[in-house]
This record gives structure tokens, C-alpha cells and sequence, in this order.
């Protein structure tokens, strides 16, 4: 806790997810910590308490959650065995290493869900080509082939047509504690995420259902809420990632990303954390999903979720050809003085997440035509 009494939080991860959090925080006046793998990571260049260290260091997780009075995460990558010494040294750990397991191992989750009853595209755990053949021919081809802990972004996911694609892919090594994972693909009409936010007393608030789009296995744009989504539907996805916070007892954001194949849901991955398909709300919402993550985890009342305009659509920039990305403000900021543009002080790399930006309005089409031509001018697709 800080001199003036008001807590302090500490981030696992010096990524663009914690750096999005200074701005809430010190609005509420809530102390920072963050645990960064560099001095020069997104995170660490606005936040002053900063720490370096290695997640999978039990002595740097020891020495920075000292003097927290709540840890919590920009990813999911910590050890549970680690949170859980951080627990008896009676630090908050918010989510707690149970629930955030399910986030680290999609085999976990999958058992998780099917056992609450929550409808997931159909999965086995396999280890041979003759497993995935079995399996598709419940399913038939194509079908996903996953490593159970490790992906993100598009990363140890791969669609498979044969099993001769089958076997090249499982000839790929896996990381300690890993197994493979086979899904039934989904034919999907769009995909959604719901995102809820909830305390560890329970109380819980869900923001609009939206729709995203994923090029490459990356998140590329954001339209919330999702056009075109019936209201039952909605309800439904908000339904159920209320029930999925509740019965594995997730504290802060929970995101519960979902195919929707026209006829019903399917629930694809969780992220226990603020995520990419929410940052919407900053602009968007009364209240952010980063402030509200921050009041869950400290157990202070949250925020309305609302959206305080017909449509908010954000658009991911990816790195380009273009390194110096301050270069392009001039012409973005004159040509739509409306655009709001968030840049993750990351260095360029093709296809890399180095910002976004976010536009609110009536008309989502013509929001998603601004928003796409400031992400594209930053990325060096066009020049004018």
C-alpha cells in the first residue's frame, strides 16, 4: 500500500495490456507495479515502479509481489505452482492460479467447460496420426490441430486436411507439459467475444457482445457491438461468459472468445485479463475494460459497461515497412481529427501488434473505412 493509503497493484508482464492500465489507475489514484521482462518493454516506459525479471523466476516474482496488495497479469504465462507461493506469502492473487490454469492449458479448459456444460467445438487429446484419423472421421477433414499450452496470436494452431498434414505437423516438438489437441473446425459465420468483468464478492457486469476479424491468427479489427447480432443471441454469448466467470471463479476481465455458426455458440479460447478485443471501451464505454479490471481484482464496485455510442470499431496496426511510426501522426491526426490512436512503444516488426486505433459513430462501415485507413497509413500500405 502506498504512503497516502491507496493500494497497489502489480502487473505480471510489461506488455501494451499493462501499459493501458496507467492511465485508469492513476485516475483512481491506484499504485503500479510491473514486473517486465526489460526496462525498455511497452509497459516500462510509463509505469515508474518497475521491476525486471523472469515470470518463471520464483525469487522475482517473490521480490516484486512484496509490498503488492493484489497481483494480477498481462499474460497468462506464470507458473500456477509459482502463484500459488505467492498465495501463502499472502499476496491477492487475482485471478487465483486455479482459474487462470484454464487460460494456460486448453485441454483444461476444454475438460472445464464440457463438464459445466458449456457447448465447445468437439476436441480429444491425441498423440498419433491414428488418433487424428479416428477422430476426423467423427468430424470429418478439415479439422485443428493444437499444442495444449503456448499458443497465442495464431501460434501452435494449425488446420489440417490429411492425415499426411496430420503427421507433419505432430512431428513438430511440444513445450514441457504439453500434449496435442484435436478440434472439430467450426464453419463459422463470424466470430464474437464477450467480455465480463467480475469480483471476487461476485458481482459482475458484461459489455456489449462484438465482432471480430482475425487475419492470420491475429486479432485485425474490433466492431462493437457486433452488427446484425440478434438480441438473444447476444444475451446468450453474455449468459454464458457470466456463468464461465462464475463457475471457474475467474476475479477481473474474463474474455470468452466464440464461434457463431449461424444456429448457436461455440466457445473457441478464454483470457483472463484485459484483451485485445476490448480495447473498444477506452473510447467506447463508460467504463474500459482496464479500469474495470483494475477495480475487480481490488474488489471496489465496477463500472457501467455501457457503450456511449451506436458503434465503436478498433483497428489493430501491425508493423509495416514504416519503423519511425511517429512519423505518421501528422497526416492521420489532420486527416480525421476524430481517430484516437494508441501506439504500444514497440519496436516495428512485420505482422507484430504495435498499436491500435479506435473510432465511435453512427455508421460501423464507414467507421471501419477511417479506422482501416489510419491502421494502414501507419503500417506503410498507403501514402496518402
Amino acid at each position: 500500500m502506498d504512503r497516502d493509503g491507496a493500494p497497489r497493484v502489480g502487473i505480471v508482464g510489461g506488455g501494451q495490456l499493462a501499459r493501458m492500465s496507467a492511465a485508469p489507475a492513476a485516475a483512481l489514484g491506484i499504485g503500479l507495479r510491473v514486473l517486465s521482462a526489460s526496462a525498455a518493454d511497452s509497459a516500462a516506459q510509463v509505469i515508474h515502479d518497475v521491476h525486471v525479471g523472469d515470470h518463471d523466476d520464483l525469487a522475482a516474482l517473490r521480490q516484486f509481489a512484496t509490498g503488492c496488495d493484489v497481483v494480477t497479469f498481462d499474460h497468462e504465462h506464470v507458473p500456477p505452482a509459482h502463484l500459488e507461493q505467492l498465495e501463502a506469502m499472502g499476496v491477492a492473487v487475482r485471478p487465483g492460479p486455479s482459474a487462470l490454469f484454464h487460460a494456460q492449458d486448453k485441454i483444461h479448459m476444454r475438460q472445464s467447460l464440457t463438464d459445466i456444460g458449456v457447448r465447445c467445438p468437439r476436441w480429444r487429446v491425441v498423440s498419433a496420426v491414428d488418433h487424428v484419423v479416428d477422430f476426423a472421421d467423427e468430424t470429418g477433414w478439415p479439422l485443428v490441430l493444437k499444442t495444449s499450452r503456448g499458443g497465442y496470436d495464431g501460434r501452435g494452431v494449425w488446420t489440417v486436411d490429411s492425415a499426411e498434414q496430420a503427421a507433419d505437423v505432430l512431428s513438430v516438438p511440444l513445450a514441457p507439459g504439453s500434449q496435442w489437441l484435436a478440434e472439430e473446425r467450426i464453419d463459422f459465420v463470424q466470430e464474437l467475444s464477450a467480455q465480463v468483468a467480475r469480483s471476487p464478492l461476485g458481482q459482475a457486469v458484461a459489455y456489449p457482445v462484438v465482432r471480430t476479424v482475425q487475419k492470420g491468427g491475429i486479432c485485425a479489427e474490433v466492431v462493437a457491438p457486433a452488427p446484425g447480432l440478434a438480441s438473444a443471441r447476444a444475451v446468450q454469448a453474455q449468459e454464458m461468459a457470466l456463468r464461465i466467470a462464475g463457475d471457474l471463479n475467474v476475479t477481473g476481465m474474463l474474455a470468452v472468445e466464440m464461434f457463431d455458426d449461424g444456429h448457436d455458440l461455440f466457445v473457441n479460447e478464454l483470457a483472463m485479463r484485459p484483451h485485445n478485443s476490448g480495447h473498444w471501451s477506452i473510447e467506447g464505454a463508460v467504463t474500459s475494460q482496464f479500469e474495470n479490471h483494475l477495480r475487480a481484482v481490488l474488489d471496489l464496485p465496477l463500472g457501467n459497461p455501457a457503450a456511449i455510442a451506436p458503434y465503436s470499431v478498433m483497428v489493430n496496426i501491425l508493423g509495416g515497412d514504416v519503423g519511425d511510426l511517429y512519423s505518421a501522426y501528422r497526416h492521420v491526426l489532420a486527416r480525421d481529427p476524430a481517430v484516437k490512436v494508441h501506439l504500444y512503444g514497440k519496436q516495428v516488426r512485420p505482422g507484430r501488434k504495435v498499436g491500435h486505433v479506435t473510432v465511435v459513430g453512427d455508421d460501423y462501415e464507414e467507421l471501419l473505412r477511417r479506422g482501416r485507413h489510419a491502421a494502414d497509413y501507419f503500417a506503410g500500405v498507403i501514402d496518402e
